[in-house]
């Protein structure tokens, strides 16, 4: 039988994604730096290919920045090798393949030009992703989609690490997290500096439950709308100083509300105007007293004036101060003086 011969008058345009790399690299590398990926992988095979970093960028939308960072990451995931300069400068670029790629070498080189050729592929040693893994990366690129959402924004780089800064070093679970925007984001703070701050009060309270930051943020909220309705103040949030003082009031004293209340009405009464320092002193002078309940304020106040009455009293008992004046009085006879002034005239 006649040997048959294929020719082929097609050339495919694809680039071969190795399932290595999806099962054991992609669920843990950020999206961006996939994209980096994909795209060096995109030219290995092209030997017309001519790139920069810059070209990189402009290609996917980043920034020069973005696209250095990805390139240490997959340094460090062993599937890149870069080659610098004696100044730091890269010069080359070289792919690693995973276990199942099993290419031949493509090596990159920068040219005279500044341009990046392409690397070419080494074996590098697959890497085994536990469970526990695959069910984090899920959990955070999913509070990451729901950050977009409550932001209404993209998030940069450094928002993203910020997030999963809260999963993976404070501790704080998918839901706690979720609740963290949602109530930041609720009373008007989209700022992710504000969000860092509230994290980390949370953490610093002990705070691991959805529950326990709803019981946290309810007595935040009560404890600031007290304050702030008794001494008049309408349409803004305590300033961070004053924050202070709610929080040591309702916090580190103990008070309840009414108390707190009471201390900013004599404030009022006393000064004519909002002072968180004079509502300070009150309050400190009743936690020193060990002040409770409104009664005991009562009580207080009943000392405080028996006390005062004691004292009037006892100005009023002194005996009166002595003639300092120590000399005889002389009397006199008027109406023999007035005979004797008659007789002489």
């Amino acid at each position: 039988m006649k040997t048959l011969t294929l020719k082929n008058r097609f050339q495919i345009n694809a680039t071969l994604l190795p399932n290595d790399f999806i099962d054991n690299y992609m669920v843990d590398a950020n999206g961006e730096f996939v994209k980096v990926y994909l795209f060096l992988l995109r030219h290995l095979d092209d030997p017309c290919s001519s790139i920069t970093i810059p070209t990189i960028a402009d290609c996917l939308n980043n920034t020069e920045n973005d696209i250095l960072r990805a390139f240490r990451y997959w340094e460090k995931a062993g599937l890149l090798r870069v080659e610098r300069d004696s100044d730091g400068r890269i010069t080359a670029l070289e792919l690693q393949k995973t276990a199942r790629l099993g290419r031949s070498e493509a090596s990159v080189k920068e040219t005279d030009t500044g341009q990046t050729a392409l690397p070419k592929a080494q074996p590098a040693k697959a890497k085994a992703v536990p469970i526990d893994a695959f069910r984090a990366q899920k959990e955070i690129k999913s509070l990451l989609f729901i950050a977009e959402q409550y932001l209404g924004k993209t998030l940069t780089h450094t928002e993203m690490e910020t997030i999963t800064y809260f999963y993976d070093t404070l501790h704080m679970s998918a839901d706690l997290i979720e609740y963290l925007l949602e109530s930041c984001v609720e009373s008007g703070h989209k700022s992710m500096h504000y969000i860092r701050k509230v994290a980390f009060s949370w953490v610093e309270a002990g705070i691991e439950t959805v529950a326990q930051a709803k019981e946290e943020s309810a007595l935040y909220s009560r404890s600031c709308y007290t304050v702030l309705n008794a001494f008049g103040i309408k349409n803004r949030g305590p300033a961070s100083s004053e924050l202070i003082f709610i929080r040591k009031w309702s916090e580190e004293y103990g008070f309840s509300a009414d108390i707190i209340e009471e201390a900013c009405r004599r404030t009022i009464s006393a000064t004519h105007q909002p002072s968180f320092e004079y509502a300070d002193s009150i309050l400190t002078k009743w936690h020193d007293k060990n002040i409770r309940h409104l009664e005991d304020i009562s009580y207080l106040d009943e000392e405080h004036l028996k006390e005062r009455s004691e004292g009037k009293t006892a100005r009023k008992s002194k005996p009166a101060a002595k003639n300092l004046n120590n000399f005889e009085r002389r009397s006199y006879d008027m109406d023999s003086l007035e005979e004797q002034l008659l007789n002489s005239n």
